[in-house]
């Protein structure tokens, strides 16, 4: 904690006010993650955390206006084709309208963006009147269009063009079809990428990535040991086996009389043998159950061709040294970002390419 005068620690809500900072700008560089993925699940997650820091905001921070516009603007085109869903208090009111009033806000904080910004504008106007037309509310689509545009020259024709297709009652114009809701999609996850970009320097984000490269490194030793040990226990296990075999073949051929009265050592040894017996038994169920998925781990590890070409490519965009990047963008095989730099150094010692980066 920083120190005020005096030698007293910082006043608690200080403190937490820019914990909640770093959290909320990790948590929008999550939604925007996930939602490049299409991982729902994990998207919902984070939106409920996003909806908690920035219900606790008494005020937006300037400087954080850009990270809470962008949360929520990225939550209602999630829910863009759910019309039962409503974040204002007017029900009438679409997630893709609600979503149309914080692109506003986002397009009055940068202006250097303008052609991505009209693009995506009139995307969620489109949509926002196509996903009425799909759910046959014709006459909530006509509201939706008064309400979606304000009357000036250059919105005209795009207006006037949609008035068109709702009253023909078509929601597979070739409009609707070409300025499609996935096609909204698309230019949103660009516009993520163009803030991802902008946003690497996160602090939160950097000390998680510095943590995970850290634990990656322990993850992988201690798998390699885990192989080692079994490969030097596969013997054991195969002869604790065959001795059970031959076990199970002796009871076989003994009388059922010998069966039903078998003969117990009265000492502790008896307890003994039949204790490691058991042992023997759990070792070799062990054996059975997991066999399969070490040498799934040993496969997984090589290397193929593909996935050297990706590590080569994702190395001359984003450089050396950021392998959490190249992996999050790349499509690699179980691989953590610990097991991409030691490839990294793997073929500038085999010198496979003439690499220049």
């Amino acid at each position: 904690m920083a120190a005020r005068a005096g030698g007293n620690s910082a006043p608690p809500a200080e403190v937490e006010a820019v914990a909640a900072s770093w959290m909320l700008e990790f948590c929008c560089c999550c939604l925007c993650r996930h939602f490049g993925d299409g991982c729902l699940a994990e998207f919902q997650r984070w939106s409920d955390v996003a909806y908690a820091l920035i219900n606790g905001l008494s005020k937006i921070p300037a400087h954080q206006k850009k990270t809470v516009y962008l949360c929520q603007l990225l939550i209602r085109i999630a829910k863009g084709k759910k019309l039962e869903c409503h974040f204002e208090n007017y029900k009438r009111i679409s997630p893709l309208e609600s979503a149309l009033s914080f692109w506003t806000l986002l397009e009055r904080e940068e202006i250097q963006l303008e052609k991505l910004h009209k693009d995506i504008r009139q995307l969620i106007q489109i949509q926002s009147v196509a996903v009425y037309m799909e759910n046959g509310y014709f006459k909530e689509a006509a509201e939706a269009l008064q309400r979606l545009f304000t009357g000036s020259e250059s919105d005209k024709p795009l207006r006037m063009k949609l008035a068109i297709i709702i009253k023909s009652k078509d929601p597979y114009v070739p409009l609707l079809q070409t300025f499609s809701y996935d096609f909204l999609i698309k230019k949103i996850k660009s516009y993520i990428e163009l803030f991802m970009k902008g946003n690497e320097t996160n602090f939160l984000l950097q000390a998680a990535t510095k943590e995970v490269e850290s634990q990656g490194l322990g993850a992988i030793i201690a798998l390699q040991s885990k192989a080692v040990n079994a490969d030097e226990n596969d013997k054991e296990n195969l002869e604790t086996k065959q001795r059970l075999t031959k076990e199970q073949h002796s009871i076989a051929d003994q009388s059922p009389g010998d069966i039903r009265n078998p003969t117990v050592r009265p000492h502790a040894g008896g307890k003994l043998e039949e204790r490691t017996a058991v042992q023997s038994l759990n070792g070799l169920q062990n054996v059975e159950k997991h066999g399969h998925a070490l040498v799934s781990v040993r496969k997984r590890q090589r290397w193929t061709y593909n996935e050297d070409l990706k590590l080569k490519s994702g190395v001359k965009e984003f450089g050396v040294g950021n392998w959490t990047k190249i992996l999050v963008h790349g499509d690699f095989n179980n691989r953590t970002s610990v097991m991409l730099k030691d490839r990294w150094r793997t073929l500038l010692m085999e010198n496979r390419w003439k690499i220049t980066v």
